[in-house]
């Protein structure tokens, strides 16, 4: 086998950045939470862009349910870690990747160590692991820590970044002491206003917030990791304009669109305060108490 080289790994990335761009990117460090459809191929994503210094986290294992979308999932990584597998396949791709694995999730007694160093968060947890999103997004704004979100939604992705100085996470979503359906229903709702996605979806039931269910391609797991990682680029380099919430963004390739939302007060804006009025009479109607 050759020996690795990171100059002749890498070089197709140049022109699009340069040699110091390059080594800027090579020596950042990025927190990735949660490994699995969208945290996975960010993580593989940004080590292909040359990124060599990774937390990563994820407390769960490979089943078979994630074979439609998971880079990691394969017949020869069914109950294996996530969190191990994925590093494995970064070292696969750059031998020289520094990767600190917490196999146990982001929680509380953890949070200081995961973001510790750290230039970039990019969010990579389930939908509905919203206690510990929350936890981890107001920190890193404590922390002076940019942080990045995109959602797969149907065949397209959500993209959010909140910045230090930007409106924070709870306050655009509206996240305080509402019920966790409520809270999922903001959450939901605040990632993609103008839901692009939501006229192909043929079988809505399959949606199912108060089971926390719903279902998720491949499609739009690789496209949160193409749009995501370009945002990281840019945060990584200070390079290009980054517009943080109340500034969100919707890419749908199945309907060849891109939406932009900007909902001064986030969840409080009349349209937003609309849209989660209509959910909620959806929901009711579907036998949901909310």
């Amino acid at each position: 086998m050759s020996e690795f080289n990171y100059a002749e790994a890498f070089s197709r990335n140049i022109g699009w950045l340069t040699n110091d761009e390059q080594q800027r990117l090579r020596h950042s460090r990025i927190a990735i939470a949660g490994m699995g459809g969208v945290g996975g191929a960010h993580l593989l994503t940004l080590v292909r862009l040359g990124c060599q210094h990774f937390h990563i986290a994820d407390l769960d294992q490979f089943e078979q349910a994630n074979f439609n979308r998971q880079a990691g999932a394969r017949l020869d990584t069914l109950q294996q870690q996530k969190a191990a597998t994925l590093a494995d396949m970064a070292r696969q791709i750059n031998p020289e990747v520094e990767i600190r694995l917490f196999e146990q999730g982001v929680n509380k007694d953890n949070l200081e160590p995961f973001l510790a160093d750290i230039d970039l968060y990019m969010d990579g947890l389930d939908f509905f692991v919203l206690p510990v999103r929350r936890l981890v997004f107001a920190r890193c704004r404590e922390l002076g820590i940019p942080a990045v979100t995109a959602a797969p939604l149907g065949m397209g992705a959500a993209l959010l970044s909140f910045l230090p100085d930007s409106m924070p996470f709870d306050d655009y979503f509206g996240l305080n002491d509402q019920s966790m359906l409520e809270q999922y229903l903001r959450f939901y709702v605040g990632l993609a206003p103008k839901a692009a996605h939501r006229d192909y979806l043929v079988l809505p039931e399959k949606i199912d917030l108060a089971n926390k269910k719903g279902p998720s391609t491949i499609m739009g797991c690789e496209m949160c990791a193409g749009v995501a990682a370009t945002q990281a680029l840019k945060l990584l380099l200070k390079r290009g304009a980054v517009k943080p919430a109340p500034w969100s963004f919707q890419y749908d390739a199945y309907c060849n669109r891109l939406a932009s939302s900007w909902r001064p007060g986030g969840y409080k804006h009349p349209l937003q305060r609309l849209l989660l009025w209509l959910a909620r009479r959806h929901l009711r109607k579907q036998g949901a108490d909310i």
